[in-house]
């Protein structure tokens, strides 16, 4: 639990999952591309819309609804930061991961919230929807995959 940083930090510190010229001549480098279903790509980049949703314009809500979220995919949580615009208003915020990164962009006068979660390696984002459904109780969520770095 060490890469956990409050809401709204940033995290000065490198990261334990990095590489060094004297780990790679230690150890061979993992290769993070995902072999599924005969396709090998980076990783699984999913794009989520939250519509008639709750808790919009709480940047500590929304901060510990997307860690529980990152955390339910197998990511590593390296920082987070995010922005509330205004008392009242929308919340801007990313969580970087080992893995790749959570977003989300939030209109809270349209209830609506524009997420996306792009994860490489094991990690499976779909793992991540219950805890969004939970923290954010929309009406609605339309979804939908992108293969990121697909190898022809």
């Amino acid at each position: 639990m060490d890469a956990l940083v409050q809401p709204g930090m940033v995290s000065d510190l490198p990261s334990d999952t990095r590489n060094t010229d004297e780990d790679r001549s230690v150890t061979p480098e993992k290769d993070y591309f995902i072999a599924r279903n005969g396709i090998r790509y980076a990783g699984t980049h999913l794009i989520i819309d939250l519509w008639g949703a709750t808790n919009l314009d709480d940047p500590d809500h929304i901060d510990a609804t997307l860690r529980e979220a990152a955390l339910a995919t197998g990511a590593t949580i390296l920082h987070g930061h995010f922005h509330h615009f205004s008392p009242n208003g929308g919340v801007s915020g990313v969580l970087v991961l080992a893995e790749s990164h959570v977003s989300i962009h939030s209109w809270p006068e349209r209830d609506y919230a524009a997420l996306d979660i792009f994860v490489c390696g094991e990690c499976d984002p779909y793992k991540a929807i219950p805890a969004l459904k939970r923290g954010f109780l929309p009406e609605r969520v339309q979804l939908s995959e992108h293969k990121r770095g697909l190898i022809g």
